[in-house]
């Protein structure tokens, strides 16, 4: 069986990472699994990367002046929603018509347009949808928040400038989807039970597939490394508890960074013995902006992509903490995890199926700084830690290695290809 996993980014992002895991998962378990995407950013044989153009780069740039537009020539959200009106026919392509199945994942910022999703549906292949936000079950946000328009039609968008219009962007969208998406079935797959009841209650996903499987992950890669051997390699200090925190963009609001800074002073103030016992190592992009706005000693690092050097970040550390305020099924839950890790997350999308409250980690109350600071702190000096390290390996070993998700895709193949023939 040929399978064509399409995502915009090959190792760009979390739906990039999860999709490139995948296709190895595929073809270490008798798939052949290709990886088609907008941005190619390895060697890797079997991802093939379209050919780049000023055309691409205009297509991308409409799909902006167009969101532009529509919020009265303001930035408002600008690059929170995504329309596809525009992106590549990619069904000409030889790695598409050798292929059997093709697996779409973040199709979004000009990759595919809703009339190529069209041409890819009208070629009478099966295609199955995995989900790593909102946007196949909305019109035009990746995330709804609150709104819950998209359960009967998405009108008066909160992410449109005055909160748009009963004929606004987004109900143009929501129509264009709701035309689009009768043509063909189409299997829909979340990466967490929480996505999953979003999706059930979507009217564009009415008639539609739609079930759970998390994203895979190595975990002969991902595991428990020697701790000082991991910290030496990290030039990071033998004498301190250190807490990881981790994002491509530590600025970006949606990853929480406020509410971290909070909960850091307001452990130093309640525990200032911790002053000088705990660091903090934090990873990505402006991460050195960190160093003078929190009470601890911070480690700063880039941006680091390359997994070797990131088993070793999460084997040097204590505890992983994920203040993110939007999340559907994070890979850094997963990979410290993995590593013997144990974290804390907020109450939000599908961590707490990831994290079980005082098992292997913590799961703080929604927005709540003063809870995610008790967490620090109780899986760091109240909790059995030992314990809670083992749990958390073994709840990855046992809910997402790459053979467990891959037989559960490859079943999911089996039976469309089957319905197909």
């Amino acid at each position: 069986m040929r399978v064509l996993i399409i995502n915009t980014s090959e190792r760009i992002g979390g739906a990039a990472i999860a999709a490139y895991r995948l296709m190895d998962a595929l073809k270490n378990n008798g798939i052949k699994a290709k990886m088609l995407v907008r941005d190619k950013q390895t060697d890797q044989i079997s991802v093939v990367g379209l050919k780049k153009s000023w055309w691409k780069v205009w297509q991308f740039i409409w799909e902006r002046v167009v969101i532009w537009k529509a919020n009265k020539f303001k930035k408002h959200n600008l690059f929170a929603v995504d329309i596809a009106n525009t992106g590549t026919d990619i069904t000409s392509l030889p790695e598409f018509k050798q292929a059997d199945v093709i697996h779409l994942h973040w199709i979004n910022q000009g990759l595919l347009s809703l009339n190529g999703i069209k041409q890819i549906l009208s070629s009478g292949k099966p295609v199955v949808w995995t989900m790593h936000d909102m946007w196949p079950c909305t019109s035009i946000c990746h995330h709804a928040r609150e709104c819950n328009k998209y359960q009967e039609e998405c009108k008066c968008c909160p992410y449109l400038l005055n909160g748009g219009s009963e004929k606004d962007l987004s109900n143009q969208v929501f129509h264009k989807k709701e035309k689009l998406y009768q043509t063909a079935p189409i299997t829909f797959i979340t990466c967490s039970e929480w996505l999953k009841t979003k999706a059930f209650t979507s009217k564009l996903l009415k008639g539609h597939s739609i079930c759970n499987i998390p994203n895979p992950i190595n975990t002969n890669l991902f595991k428990p490394r020697n701790k000082q051997e991991a910290r030496n390699k990290c030039n990071l200090p033998t004498d301190q508890k250190l807490i990881l925190f981790g994002s491509i963009k530590i600025t970006d609001k949606r990853k929480g960074i406020d509410y971290f800074i909070d909960s850091c002073k307001l452990l130093a103030e309640r525990h200032p013995e911790l002053k000088e016992k705990l660091g903090v190592v934090v990873y990505g992009k402006y991460s050195d902006q960190l160093i003078p706005l929190l009470p601890f000693k911070v480690y700063a690092f880039n941006y680091i992509s390359n997994e070797k050097e990131l088993v070793n970040i999460y084997n040097a550390v204590d505890l992983y903490v994920t203040p993110s305020l939007e999340e559907n099924l994070p890979n850094t839950i997963m990979e410290a995890m993995a590593c013997g890790v144990p974290c804390v997350g907020f109450n939000v999308g599908g961590i707490p199926e990831m994290i079980d409250h005082l098992h292997n980690g913590y799961v703080a109350e929604y927005k709540s700084a003063e809870d995610f600071a008790n967490g620090i702190h109780w899986t760091l000096t109240e909790g059995e830690y030992e314990t809670l390290s083992e749990e958390a390996s073994r709840k990855v070993t046992a809910c997402y290695s790459e053979g467990i998700i891959a037989k559960r895709y490859i079943e999911v193949y089996n039976k469309i290809t089957g319905d197909h023939a």
